[in-house]
């Protein structure tokens, strides 16, 4: 890891070095007491020279490398659900390594132990065969319980957090999960407007509690915020959702670049992303949001009388299954639907259509802050775009002038050599012209794209039904939209899905 940031911050050093320290001799510690004095290089060194190893290999060695691990996926990689023969997600456990976290992870560079049988729980039916502990070890515990999905379980030393092996997200069950999701999120569309007076009417309430939770669901419906969980302190980045938002979060503004009742958020959201806004929002909310700031401390909580537990029990209470998550989907899976009736239209080309469909699917990753730093490669892969794009202008304006050429022939001595000559030169300038269009689209779009993450959406919050109906609609293959992985995990929807489709 030596080539990466992590590596440079002193939590991490400091994280690393007491766990390492916990590993060694007596004899290692009295030598080794400053990370400082270490050099790691070599080690380094010989972890970069395996990797161009493997990557120098012979086309017949890498065959020989996939046949080994396509039979391991023969024997571990399937099960039995129902008597049916259903892939596994992930059959191997995480190797041991050093602990990353997301953002400024207080915990970051702990030693991740090796899991060993002694720490796995196996979990399959009473008769099946139950899978045999490597040599001269045992499992924690076999258990037989057909309410879970999940295969075999472990915790992890760093969190604590348990880990599960699970079916791929291919399979029946999780499909029929899926589905269910975007149903629940469907049947809000029927009472969204009731759910929404609702919280309006809890705008005007005597009780604190009812303001709070009126506001906290405008901002959960309107901006897409997540709910927020509670945290152990200390134990995970300094991360917060709605029902966690801290005074010192928000900026009241009664007047901001021309529009009125403005507020300003800034706070550290899932995966530690920053969340950046600037908001009008309804007066009562306003004046609600000063009422609830009110002699209170930067780091006060903001709707300090609830918390997401109370949020999603009474959401449930409106509508069978709702929770903040629901609303999330819903507003992600509208907002799609919205932009892609929009945006395309039947006289586009492919490429256009392809174009406005990501962009739709931006609409909602923005929407639902999903963010990502730009790729590593991006100028490089900018560069060269930009490089084949004057190429291909050049190729565009030599094939007009030949064209030109040939056009002045054949007026002044017009035969059908010169004629077919001519549309041939036509049709030349046409393709070149065709070919420069697609990658003016493919630059716009990787620039739009730079630090947008479109993946997140697309896989847990778009229904999949709203893509297919689209693809079918307006002719672009399903292969454009999903690539191989998801189209297995979205084969329910491909297989039901008529192009009339809508959320």
């Amino acid at each position: 890891m030596l080539d990466h940031e992590y590596t440079t911050k002193e939590v991490f050093q400091k994280n690393f070095f007491t766990d390492w320290r916990m590993e060694m001799t007596d004899d290692e510690r009295n030598l080794i007491r400053d990370l400082s004095k270490c050099d790691f290089r070599e080690i380094h060194k010989y972890f970069v020279d395996k990797a161009e190893e493997k990557k120098a290999l012979s086309k017949e060695e890498k065959k020989v490398l996939k046949e080994e691990a396509n039979k391991q996926t023969e024997e571990y990689g399937y099960c039995l659900l129902d008597g049916h023969r259903e892939k596994i997600g992930n059959f191997r456990v995480e190797p041991p390594g050093l602990f990353r976290g997301r953002g400024e992870h207080p915990k970051m560079g702990k030693l991740k132990r090796r899991v060993l049988p002694e720490d796995i729980t196996i979990n399959c039916s009473n008769e099946s065969n139950i899978p045999v502990p490597p040599k001269g070890h045992r499992w924690k515990k076999v258990q037989h319980d057909n309410a879970v999905t999940w295969l075999a379980s472990w915790v992890e030393n760093v969190q604590g957090s348990i880990k599960y092996i699970m079916l791929n997200p291919s399979s029946k069950l999780k499909g029929e999960k899926d589905w269910q999701k975007y149903e629940i999120a469907r049947k809000l569309k029927l009472k969204v407007a009731m759910i929404r007076r609702q919280y309006q009417t809890d705008w005007k309430s005597r009780e604190m509690k009812k303001r709070q939770r009126g506001v906290a669901v405008y901002f959960i419906d309107k901006l897409a915020l997540r709910a927020g969980n509670e945290k152990e302190e200390g134990e995970s980045a300094d991360t917060v959702g709605c029902c966690s938002l801290r005074v010192e979060h928000i900026t009241l503004h009664e007047e901001l670049d021309g529009q009125k009742w403005v507020v300003e958020f800034d706070f550290l959201g899932k995966d530690s992303i920053r969340y950046y806004n600037k908001v009008p929002v309804e007066k009562r909310v306003f004046k609600n949001l000063n009422l609830f700031m009110e002699n209170k401390s930067p780091e006060d909580e903001l709707f300090d009388r609830i918390n997401t537990v109370y949020l999603n029990k009474t959401l449930n209470e409106s509508m069978t299954g709702l929770s903040a998550k629901v609303f999330r989907t819903f507003n992600a899976s509208t907002t799609l639907q919205e932009q892609l009736n929009k945006l395309t239209h039947a006289d586009m080309s492919l490429e256009e259509k392809i174009l406005s469909y990501n962009r739709a699917n931006r609409a909602v990753a923005i929407l639902c802050n999903h963010q990502r730093a730009a790729p590593k490669t991006f100028e490089k892969s900018m560069q060269l775009l930009q490089e084949k794009i004057a190429q291909k202008r050049k190729q565009v304006e030599e094939a007009k002038k030949e064209l030109k050429d040939v056009q002045t022939q054949d007026r002044n001595y017009s035969t059908d050599k010169s004629r077919n000559m001519v549309e041939k030169k036509e049709n030349a300038v046409k393709r070149l012209e065709e070919q420069l269009k697609k990658l003016l689209l493919q630059m716009t779009d990787r620039e739009e794209n730079k630090v947008i993450a479109l993946g997140t959406s697309k896989l847990n919050y778009l229904d999949p039904r709203i893509s297919v109906a689209w693809c079918k609609k307006f002719e672009v293959p399903v292969e454009k939209i999903y690539n191989k992985t998801q189209r297995d995990k979205f084969a329910w929807a491909i297989a039901m899905t008529q192009e009339d489709y809508q959320f």
